[in-house]
Formats: structure tokens, C-alpha cells, sequence
């Protein structure tokens, strides 16, 4: 911009993203301890803008200026000025006792007029500002560790690790940032699949999260505030996440005595014993090589506020509904527009804006809401496709399968709508009383668009019933007439009852035509439950983990890439007469845990079978990802009652990937490509069963895509090769993102909540093992993050039926076997990790080992070094 020995009075005019800006006195030194003049903290700026705006764009920026140089008066400065150019963008807020206007750091034209002002320090909050100037919901979680005195880096950078291994089983990844002034902030993303917190709530974790850190390690960590407290101790600031509070903007420079730098690092970094603050130099070198580290912290308002295919598909879907609305007269939910906040004005009423109902996160909505408008009507809505497809019911909803009512298809509906009760105004369309009959979750039968629904609704207030939906055409030929029919066969092998006048809960039914097409909507026979035959499952062939250097080598042409699936391998057999069977990996018969999946039984010909084939058991996530925390929920269980009830809370998918028999005949010896042909021809997949495409590319374009989908990793498969029935074998290799470990328990130590007494009925830490090259279980360190309480309660009950005198591996640490009880080594679990202590697999302890589930699927014999 200009050379660092121009004359200070001489000025110059540029022009930056279209605004002229006049930048004066570009020899002025701001730094006078490195002699780092005005002019090398504009160019500075010029070229971190890009990953400087990235993370303080939209937020409300608090500035700290120094005209005179750091070791001159600094300003605060939070409202804008007379002097401020009209294009600077910028935001209200209303305080208590005052209204501010906030400059926005949006672009590298505002960050050069913050430049040319001496602004060196930008502090912005945890939230943004959404498109029509609404505060959003917080989007990252931060924690800033600050050293008191006697205390430095190398104790901050401990304590980010103990945090760290917390915030990862809380399903967050924290990202580490020196600040530029003493100490470390931790970040990590908060995403929609986190839920809608509100500041107090993300403050409220954190303030826990603090605490937990101080109890852990009280010589250590401090919470609290006070100056007393500190000596020697790092204070974990949990208050920053307040929705009033500001932190250092991550690439701001800081009004220090150097010019040092909010800087992102590694997590390898922060085990340096040397671990100093960096210099914007070095930062920008740091840029240019490795790119902002701090990247995956965008998801969390990226998450929100990009219009995504599916948002923009709902978008168009619900224009219909728009233009028959007015948000300023109605107090229905409009949705979000494209990322943005519902677009009513301050003070409209109504239940638009109140929370979502409670629902089953893997399967989608219904509801049920009486309407008494000109005429009452019920309205019968199911989420699909990202909005709530909707036809108005007359007579309602039909209770005898003799008695078909008539359902006229109206305008998809935002999915907001599920909860909405209140009155709409006379005057505007639909006008009247909205109530929620009722509401819950449906399991998808058939959905072909524009001709026939089969849904199986279920509802805590009215039960499970089996619903079909038939386009007519009416005697018009109108697509929105259709036929709302119950149909005879119900769930569990139930059938309906026949209607009864006067029941106080169904809406009064009167008899319609029923048309033949209702005759095709019986259940198949594998919709119920039944019992297993006897005879043995095959076992399925399993991969061994690929070392980079391998992967990198794959390429399309011999290799497909396959996504790894966090979930329970099972091999599924569909039997002569459609029913099917699951067996874990271990042999372990699954087919009561998982009742739901029986449904596969229908999805095949009558020709095909006896079918045998391998998949994964998954639950999945808001986002569609497979959570295996989530999977936990459905585990161990085969009591129905027990089932039933987790099945309510936690639905499962099954991913089909190989086929080992078709009719009776065996095919292993195909080779994959020819296999996976055989699997789409006869398996009819729909939800809940899954027949994914490999990823595409090489492997590298594959495992960039597996981790931009959310997932594990990925499995490689060599074309040419057959099945190798129950072994281990190197025509498959997996690759994971995260390092994870399958270990087995040789002891526990009961919890201790911060004081010597221990709790024998709660877990808080696990001792593994790993079987070494002979076989013999060597012992690899300890677990006991990332374990909710009712985790900790079920491991212990679990356990103390297992305990023996002695170890069962030699050479524990005395540190470690202080206070375990041991445990016969039966027992499998899963962990993730940063490693292994002395860098090479399996040797050593694990470092950093957080919770991940137990692997009942799997027996002691089968664990591996990852």
C-alpha cells in the first residue's frame, strides 16, 4: 500500500473493493519495540482479510484503537462515528441504557478503514447477525484459558488438553488459538445438529464444563474469577460464550508490545514445550502454507446460513403457501427463508416461534391439527422432502377400513407448522382456530409422488396406525382429490376397529366409496415380528486398515471406494418364507433388537430368496450422519417392551453393501463389481434400508468426500475380488478420519465427584487391553471422558459381576492400577484417540483415549491394532 519510509505527512488515495479510502501516515510506527509502522499493519491486514473476515463477518465488532501507537492512549470505541464512510456495513443494538451501531467486518474494505483508523484489536461475539439484521442463535462455543501468575503457555496448553478430550465426547472438536496476549482460546463449532442453543445455554455448558475442569484438577484449573484464586493456576473463562461478551477476533492483531497475533495451531503445537505467542509474519507465512486452520469452525454458521439444496428446494416448494399470507397479519410460521429468521415483525403472536415438538431425530413428522375455519376440518400434514405435505380432511381421519374419508390435497406447509396452534385472523385465508389434534412420527411404506401414500404413523396420544393415501382425480379429474383409507392389517398384527359413533377422541367419520386400489396396501408377512430358526449365520469378511502411502496409490479402475459406516455390522438373512434374521459379527442373533428392519422381507421377489446379504446397522443423526452414540441407545436390548420404548426414542437404518447368496446359491467367489450388481437387482431399497452408491473418484477424491459428508472414513474394495467369508483380508482396507481403537476392559475405578469418596455404583475410568502379536492382552492405558452418567451406571453394574483378584495383563503402572477393581477381560469397548504414545501403532498407551460405546458385536479375540 505504501513503503514503510514514506514521508509521514505525505498521504495516498486507493481504491479497495470499489470505496476510495485516503490512508495518511503510513510511516507512523504503532510498534515501536519492532519499529512495525501504520503502513505494515495495512498490508498485514490486506492479506489475512480473507480468513480474517471468514470468522468476523456479521458479528458486531468492539474496537480497540491505538492513533498515537501502543505505548500511547487507547481508545475503546463499540459505536460508529460521524466520521464513519456511509458503505461500512453495520448493525443496531438496543442496550439498557443505550443504542449502538456496530460496525460489521464484512469485507477487506471495511478492514482497511479499520486499518487506516489504528484499530489493531477486533472483538466480536459468539453469534451473528442473520440477512434481515436478526441475532442468530450462538454458532460457536468458546473457552478462554488464561494463566495467572506463575503459570505460562505450557499450563494452558495442558488444561485445552483435558478440555479437549471432553468437548470431543460431546461431540464438539475444539480447534485450538493462541492469543496473542497470555493465553489459549479454545473454539468448536456449533451446527444444527447441536440443536438451537441460546447464549445462556452455550454459557451454562461452559460454566459446567469449567467446573468439571477445576474438580478434576483443583491444583491445576481454576473457574472463578477472583485474582486470589489464580496464583499458579489457569482460569477456564466460560463467560466470553455470554451473548454480550466479545473475544479477540481470531488473525486480529493485539495492542501488545510486539505485534502478535490471535493466531490458530495445531494440537501437535501445543505439546512444544517452547510454545510461544506468534508474530503476524509468521501468521501470514503459517496462511500460505497451511491454509486456515481454523476452517472447520465456519461450519457452524455456514450450517445455518447457506442455502442449501434442501432449504432452497423447500423454499420453492413453499411459495404457494407464501403468497397466501401476509407475516404481518397472520401469526402462522412462514420457515426460514434461504437461512434467514422467520420473517415476522416484533410482537406478532401465535406459537410460530416456539420451540419444535419433541420428536424421533431419524424419522420423519406428522401431525394432526383441527381447524375450525368456515367449515371444520381436519388437516393432516407429513414431513417429506423438507417441508410438511398437506391435505385437509372433511370427515377426518377414517377409524374403519370399510369407511374411506376424502382428503384434499392443499399447499405444502412449512415444517414450523407441525407446532403451530393459535388463531388466525378474520379476514385472512383460512381464518379460524388451529389446534393439535394430534402428533408424532411415520414410518415410510410407499411414497410415489402424486399417486399413493403408505404411512404407519406413530403417536404417543393415539397409538400406531397403518394409513394409505390414493389420488382419485375426482369427477373433475383434479389432482387434489384424493382418498384417505385405514387399512385392515395394523401394526403388530393388529386390526382395526370398526368405528364407533360417538368416541370422544376420533373425528366424526362417515362412510365414501372405497376404491380398488386399497386392496393393494395389505402388509407383507415380514411387517411382524418372529421368531429366529435355528442354524448359524456366515460370518463376514473384514478389512484390514490401510496405511496412507497405500491409500494413495488406489485408483478408480481397480478399487471402489466405499463409505464406512458407523454402526453394527450384521449379516441379514431373508428366509424362504420373506421373514429375515440379523447376526452380529459375533455370531449374536439381532433380529429382536431391531424389529423395524424386518420390513426388508418385502423389499425382495419371492424368487430370490433365500437371500443372504451384509450390511451395517446405523441410527442416524438430524443431519443423516450415523451416530453410533445414538446407536448405543437400541443395544443390549431384546425384551419388546424395552425395544419398543428405545425404538420410540431412537430409530435405526440398515446399509446394504454385499450380497453372499441369492435363491440358495452361493456367489462369493463373484468378484465386487459383479456383486453389487446382483445386490441393486434384488433388493427394492427404501427406508428403512439402504443400497448407497460407492463414493466417487480415486481414493483420495473419496476420502475427501467422506469427511465432507460427516462420516467415518472409508472402505476400499478391490474390483476383482471375491467374498472372503470370516476372514480378514487385504482385497478390503478401511481408512478412518479419526483415530479409533477397539479395546477390551481389564479393570475399572469407581467415580470420584471431587471429593476422596468414591461412588462403587458409577464408572470413572476404564483400564484396556490390546492383544499383542501372540495373542496375550497387553495393557494400553485408560478411558474415562466422554461417558454420560447413565453410561457410567450401566458399565458399573455390568462390571462388578466380572471381578476377579487379580489383573488379567502384567506390568500395569502403579499409577494406573491404584484403586482398579479387575475385571475377567470379556468385556469390548471403543474409544477414539490422539495417538499412541511412543508415534507407531500400538505402542505404548493410547493418548487422549475418549469414550465412544461398547462393541458388544465384537468378542476379545476379534480386536486388531487400528
Amino acid at each position: 500500500m505504501a513503503a514503510a519510509d514514506a514521508p509521514r505527512s505525505r498521504s495516498q488515495t486507493v481504491s479497495v473493493e470499489g470505496h476510495r479510502l485516503q490512508l495518511t501516515n503510513l510511516d507512523k510506527v504503532l510498534y515501536p519495540a519492532t519499529g512495525t509502522t501504520k503502513g505494515e499493519v495495512l498490508r498485514y491486514l490486506a492479506q489475512v482479510a480473507p480468513a480474517l473476515v471468514a470468522h468476523a463477518a456479521h458479528r458486531p465488532a468492539t474496537r480497540k484503537r491505538w492513533p498515537n501507537g501502543v505505548t500511547g492512549q487507547m481508545f475503546f470505541q463499540k459505536n460508529l462515528d460521524a466520521s464513519t464512510p456511509e458503505w461500512v456495513p453495520r448493525r443496531t443494538i438496543r442496550h439498557t441504557s443505550s443504542t449502538n451501531d456496530y460496525v460489521l467486518v464484512d469485507d477487506l474494505a471495511t478492514l482497511t478503514w479499520l486499518g487506516q483508523t489504528a484499530t489493531l484489536e477486533i472483538h466480536t461475539p459468539q453469534w451473528q447477525f442473520g440477512r434481515t439484521g436478526t441475532p442468530l442463535a450462538p454458532d460457536r462455543l468458546v473457552l478462554d484459558l488464561d494463566p495467572g501468575p506463575g503459570a505460562g503457555l505450557a499450563e494452558c496448553a495442558e488444561v485445552a488438553r483435558l478440555a479437549r478430550d471432553i468437548l470431543v465426547g460431546m461431540n464438539l472438536e475444539p480447534l485450538p488459538v493462541t492469543s496473542g496476549s497470555k493465553g489459549i482460546h479454545l473454539y468448536a463449532a456449533l451446527t444444527a445438529a447441536h440443536g438451537e442453543l441460546t447464549s445462556d445455554d452455550v454459557s451454562a455448558v461452559a460454566k459446567e464444563l469449567a467446573r468439571h475442569l477445576e474438580s478434576a484438577r483443583p491444583g491445576l484449573v481454576v473457574s472463578d474469577m477472583k485474582k486470589s484464586l489464580r496464583q499458579g493456576k489457569v482460569l477456564v473463562d466460560w463467560s466470553q460464550n455470554n451473548g454480550s461478551k466479545t473475544t479477540i477476533a481470531p488473525y486480529s492483531l493485539r495492542g501488545r508490545e510486539e505485534p502478535t497475533v490471535a493466531a490458530p495451531r495445531t494440537w501437535d503445537e501445543l505439546e512444544d514445550p517452547d510454545l510461544r505467542q506468534l508474530g503476524y509474519a509468521e501468521v501470514l507465512e503459517r496462511l500460505e502454507e497451511d491454509g486456515d486452520l481454523l476452517a472447520p469452525l465456519l461450519t457452524g454458521h455456514l450450517s445455518r446460513l447457506e442455502p442449501t439444496p434442501e432449504r432452497l428446494a423447500s423454499f420453492q416448494r413453499l411459495g404457494t403457501y407464501r403468497s397466501k399470507r401476509d407475516p404481518g397479519r397472520t401469526p402462522e410460521p412462514f420457515g426460514p427463508v434461504t437461512g434467514s429468521a422467520d420473517p415476522r415483525p416484533e410482537g406478532s403472536t401465535g406459537s410460530a416461534g416456539s420451540s419444535p415438538r419433541p420428536r424421533d431425530e431419524a424419522r420423519p413428522s406428522f401431525v394432526v391439527q383441527e381447524h375450525h375455519a368456515r367449515r371444520l376440518h381436519w388437516d393432516f400434514r407429513l414431513e417429506h422432502d423438507g417441508v410438511l405435505v398437506s391435505w385437509a380432511l372433511p370427515k377426518g381421519e377414517p377409524t374403519d377400513p370399510a369407511h374411506n374419508h376424502l382428503a384434499v390435497q392443499t399447499e405444502d406447509h412449512p415444517l414450523e407448522y407441525g407446532s403451530f396452534e393459535g388463531t388466525i385472523p378474520a379476514g385472512e385465508y383460512g381464518a379460524g382456530e388451529v389446534t393439535i389434534w394430534d402428533a408424532g412420527t411415520y414410518e415410510l411404506e410407499k411414497w410415489r409422488e402424486g399417486k399413493e401414500v403408505i404411512v404407519t404413523l406413530d403417536s404417543p396420544r393415539r397409538g400406531r396406525r397403518r394409513l394409505a393415501l390414493i389420488q382419485t382425480g375426482g369427477r373433475d379429474g383434479s389432482e387434489s382429490s384424493w382418498l384417505i383409507h385405514r387399512t385392515k392389517a395394523q401394526p403388530d398384527g393388529a386390526s382395526a376397529p370398526t368405528e364407533e359413533a360417538g368416541d370422544p377422541g376420533t373425528p366424526v367419520a362417515q362412510p365414501a366409496d372405497r376404491p380398488d386400489a386399497t386392496e393393494r396396501t395389505e402388509p407383507s408377512p415380514s411387517s411382524t415380528v418372529q421368531q429366529s430358526p435355528p442354524g448359524a449365520a456366515p460370518r463376514p469378511m473384514l478389512a484390514t486398515t490401510a496405511a496412507p502411502a497405500e491409500l494413495a496409490r488406489m485408483t478408480a479402475d481397480d478399487w471402489a471406494f466405499e463409505a464406512k459406516w458407523d454402526g453394527f455390522r450384521a449379516i441379514v438373512e431373508v428366509l424362504d418364507d420373506a421373514r429375515v434374521r440379523l447376526t452380529s459379527r459375533s455370531g449374536r442373533d439381532l433380529t429382536a433388537t431391531f424389529p423395524e428392519l424386518a420390513e426388508l422381507g418385502g423389499m425382495v421377489p419371492a424368487d430370490e430368496l433365500p437371500l443372504v446379504l451384509d450390511g451395517e446397522i446405523v441410527a442416524l443423526d438430524a443431519q443423516g450422519r450415523p451416530s453410533f452414540r445414538r446407536l448405543q441407545q437400541r443395544a443390549n436390548l431384546a425384551r419388546p417392551r424395552d425395544v419398543e420404548r428405545a425404538r420410540r426414542a431412537v430409530g435405526v437404518d440398515l446399509v446394504l453393501f454385499d450380497v453372499l447368496r441369492v435363491a440358495g446359491v452361493d456367489v462369493t467367489d463373484h468378484p465386487y463389481d459383479e456383486r453389487r450388481r446382483i445386490l441393486a437387482r434384488v433388493v427394492d431399497a427404501r427406508r428403512p434400508v439402504h443400497v448407497p452408491e460407492p463414493l466417487p473418484g480415486d481414493a483420495t477424491e473419496a476420502m475427501a468426500e467422506s469427511r465432507r459428508l460427516g462420516l467415518e472414513g472409508l472402505v476400499a474394495k478391490r474390483r476383482r475380488s471375491g467374498y472372503a467369508v470370516g476372514r480378514r483380508s487385504r482385497d478390503w482396507l478401511r481408512a478412518k478420519h479419526v483415530a479409533m481403537q477397539e479395546a477390551v476392559v481389564v479393570g475399572w475405578r469407581p467415580l470420584r465427584s471431587g471429593t476422596p469418596t468414591e461412588d462403587p455404583r458409577s464408572v470413572g475410568g476404564l483400564l484396556l487391553a490390546v492383544p499383542d502379536d501372540a495373542g496375550d492382552l497387553r495393557f494400553v492405558g485408560r478411558v474415562g471422558t466422554g461417558l454420560s452418567d447413565a453410561e457410567r451406571r450401566r458399565l458399573a453394574a455390568a462390571l462388578v459381576k466380572l471381578e476377579q483378584d487379580e489383573p488379567p495383563v502384567p506390568e500395569v503402572p502403579a499409577l494406573d492400577a491404584a484403586g482398579a477393581r479387575w475385571v475377567r477381560p470379556t468385556e469390548v469397548v471403543e474409544v477414539s484417540h490422539a495417538g499412541w504414545t511412543d508415534g507407531t501403532p500400538g505402542g505404548g498407551s493410547l493418548r487422549h483415549a475418549v469414550w465412544r460405546g461398547r462393541r458388544t458385536d465384537k468378542r476379545p479375540q476379534d480386536i486388531r491394532v487400528e
